[in-house]
């Protein structure tokens, strides 16, 4: 009886702690305009497309950052674009939030490619490796930007948001 009971908790453990590794915690989550949370693990995150941008860091030196496009996060998302980007969704907005609860705020349409030709970055390796802690795992770029203020690091968070109704809108 001893035996059984030890038999069933070994495969009780092994089934346990085989599911907890299946369940990977998500490091970005996105919400999209009708508030549906997309959590994003790295699993997830490496099966997008990445890409690379060249910016000035604040002591003016040029880096290669690599990453995948803000569009590209908020499209695995299901966030729409091109056609779809018409009133009233041309005046939603993305805010982009740190772990210390740092933000900043982009317009929809200037992260779309059928509007702008901006790209804006989600990085996650400065010349070629990993982004330093204080820094990532995840970190914004914005080339062009003339000051670093939408720079933001530790991203963990993503929300496309909707304005308030303006005058005689309906909500």
């Amino acid at each position: 009886m001893k035996t059984n009971r030890f038999a069933v908790l070994i495969v009780f453990t092994v089934c346990f702690s085989a599911a907890a590794q299946e369940k990977e915690p998500a490091f970005l989550v996105v919400t999209t305009e009708e508030g549906r949370a997309v959590p994003l693990t790295a699993q997830d995150w490496a099966k997008l497309t990445r890409t690379k941008v060249q910016g000035k860091e604040k002591d003016g030196k040029e880096a290669t950052f690599a990453g995948v496009s803000l569009v590209e996060v908020l499209r695995s998302a299901g966030v729409p674009f091109g056609e779809h980007l018409r009133s009233p969704r041309v005046a939603n907005y993305v805010v982009v939030e740190a772990a210390d609860g740092y933000r900043a705020t982009f317009a929809l349409a200037e992260i779309d490619p059928s509007t702008s030709d901006k790209l804006i970055l989600l990085a996650d390796r400065r010349e070629g490796e990993a982004l330093a802690k204080e820094s990532g795992p995840l970190r914004l770029i914005v080339p062009g930007d003339k000051i670093h203020s939408r720079w933001v690091r530790q991203v963990n968070r993503i929300s496309v948001l909707k304005p308030p109704a303006a005058k005689g809108e309906k909500k």
